[in-house]
């Protein structure tokens, strides 16, 4: 049974809800297609964990995506996440980025932008500054602005015998204007006290007993997360038919044979011009048969 699991838990007695991931497989997947630097790769595996933190929150179908954005020499990190805890994600580095470099070394001035994109529904997308020197400080700042609950995180990575691991909490006030303050920040001192080796160690229900043990605590089944990439070779041809066919021609002839390239999973499409041929013989077939 794989390691990669969401557990969300409620306390019983206050109107607070929490929830603890653990990502093992998923982080390393991600990460084994991509040479980043480590505080890159750390940042990914931060990232990780709290986008299967919000998307637990989801009440519909749909995905979140989790971005920052900088001017710094990390122009970009993205994780997306959906309903069924499929993870994907990626970095862009454009500069040297040093070993011991912060948040904000890494994306300069930037900002944290979260899109929640439901199956049936609008799209929304809410947009902070990144004023905190730690990923979990500017995502409390964004459900401080944009959701208006009281939130908290706690996002951790590390290696456990060579291999990286990624796992994190949160808690936050039940939406019936029942949580009281000074429950959520005994809890929240409680939580505060979590180790990485426990986190990475132990099982949810250990965890919730060496930090709640006073506490009555209900935790729900849990739910399975995979590294799951939506790429694949027709969307790629989809990607191509979306071009010029003179242009696409002129790109077979000066390289021989298109490829495109998934920087989520690090697969390779490679089109030739047998390929390319084929791709508007049947974009022309299936325009003239909606006609």
């Amino acid at each position: 049974m794989s390691n990669d699991q969401l557990h969300r838990y409620l306390f019983e007695d206050v109107s607070v809800r929490g929830e603890l991931v653990k990502l093992d497989e998923t982080y390393q997947r991600i990460l084994e297609n991509q040479n980043f630097p480590a505080p890159v790769n750390a940042l990914l595996g931060e990232m990780l964990a709290a986008t299967s933190l919000l998307t637990a929150t989801l009440k519909f179908n749909g995905s979140i995506t989790v971005q920052l954005q900088g001017d710094g020499p990390v122009s970009l990190a993205v994780i997306n996440g959906d309903h069924h805890q499929q993870l994907r994600g990626t970095a862009r580095v454009k500069g040297d980025v040093k070993e011991d470099a912060t948040l904000p070394e890494m994306m300069g001035k930037g900002q944290l932008v979260i899109t929640i994109e439901p199956v049936d529904g609008e799209r929304y997308q809410g947009i902070v500054g990144l004023e905190s020197d730690h990923l979990q400080g500017c995502l409390e700042d964004y459900f401080a602005r944009s959701e208006q609950l009281m939130t908290r995180l706690w996002l951790r990575t590390g290696e456990v015998d060579g291999k990286p691991h990624a796992a994190g909490m949160m808690l936050q006030v039940l939406p019936d204007d029942k949580g009281d303050e000074g429950d959520f920040d005994h809890l929240a001192q409680l939580t505060e006290t979590i180790k990485n080796d426990e986190l990475f160690s132990l099982s949810a229900k250990d965890v919730l007993y060496r930090l709640y043990h006073q506490e009555k605590v209900t935790l729900y089944p849990a739910q399975d997360v995979v590294f799951k990439c939506s790429c694949s070779r027709e969307r790629s041809a989809g990607a191509i038919a979306a071009i010029e066919r003179s242009e696409v021609d002129k790109m077979v002839a000066e390289m021989g044979t298109i490829h495109l390239h998934c920087d989520y999973c690090g697969t390779d499409y490679a089109f030739d011009s047998v390929d390319v041929a084929a791709i508007f013989e049947q974009n022309a077939s299936s325009s003239s048969q909606m006609q």
